[in-house]
């Protein structure tokens, strides 16, 4: 069984994530998204929301699972014997680091392969900060997150969170 993990945080989940999900789906019997529990940024959503708002909308995608994780990527495709791990790229800044980043864990993992997928057009601005970002100043959302993501990031921004500080 060919299975990929596709790590992030995930905060919030937006249709560049879904267009990655999908498309790596039919590479894979099974893609496990692993949420981080601890990121080095602060979040809009807490652990838990993240992972309930990733099975949310990739629910009826068939081979796809959302897992939590804690610590270093590569130890959790090693527990989940994943074959790679997927990551995809908007610009060159992504690519230099996440090169660094693929290389390191090669060096750690060698059989676990980094397959680096290029971010559709209409999606290579989208990223969550910058999502963040636009629902905090109030600017419409709803073509770059899906449905229930909308609503949750709406929600939270009319609760008055303030992602910055958390």
């Amino acid at each position: 069984m060919q299975k990929a993990i596709y790590p992030g945080t995930f905060d919030p989940v937006t249709n560049g994530h879904l267009d990655i999900v999908n498309r790596v789906n039919f590479l894979f019997d099974q893609l496990i998204v692993a949420v981080v529990k601890n990121p080095p940024k602060a979040c809009l959503f807490s652990y838990s929301e993240r992972i309930n708002l990733a099975k949310k909308v990739t629910k009826g995608i068939k081979g796809v699972e959302v897992l939590g994780f804690e610590g270093l990527v590569i130890d959790f495709a090693r527990q989940n014997k994943a074959n790679a791990i997927i990551r995809g790229l908007r610009t060159m800044s992504d690519f230099e680091y996440e090169f660094k980043m693929a290389l390191t864990n090669k060096s750690l993992a060698p059989t676990i392969e980094t397959l680096f997928l290029m971010t559709q057009p209409q999606y290579s601005f989208i990223s969550s900060h910058l999502i963040k970002e636009v629902a905090l100043l109030g600017g419409d959302l709803n073509k770059f997150l899906p449905g229930a993501v909308f609503e949750a990031v709406n929600k939270k921004v009319n609760e008055g969170c303030d992602w910055k500080n958390n």
